[in-house]
């Protein structure tokens, strides 16, 4: 993927994201090993940059993915009220 390619993405999804926003955030998680980027060796200055999920990149977003389902069933469907409920 690509930084514009994840803006767009991210508008059509009603998210108003800055570059000044994305490109750090992205070499905060290259940094963390979260990332690896390939830079386009003949870009110059400005080369466009693909990023792709590492092994320990995948393991962090499947924990995510974990987080925001079990939020989401808290919240949205309200099951954890349902299960203290059926607990008194």
């Amino acid at each position: 993927m690509v930084g514009q390619w994840v803006l767009r993405e991210l508008r059509r999804h009603g998210y108003e994201v800055s570059p000044g926003t994305l490109y750090p955030l992205l070499a905060r998680m290259e940094a963390r090993g979260w990332l690896r980027c390939k830079v386009d060796p003949d870009g110059g200055p400005r080369a466009r940059k693909e990023y792709s999920l590492t092994a320990k990149g995948r393991k962090v977003l499947a924990l995510l993915r974990e987080q925001v389902e079990e939020l989401h069933r808290e919240v949205v469907r309200g099951e954890e009220e349902e299960e203290e409920e059926e607990e008194r």
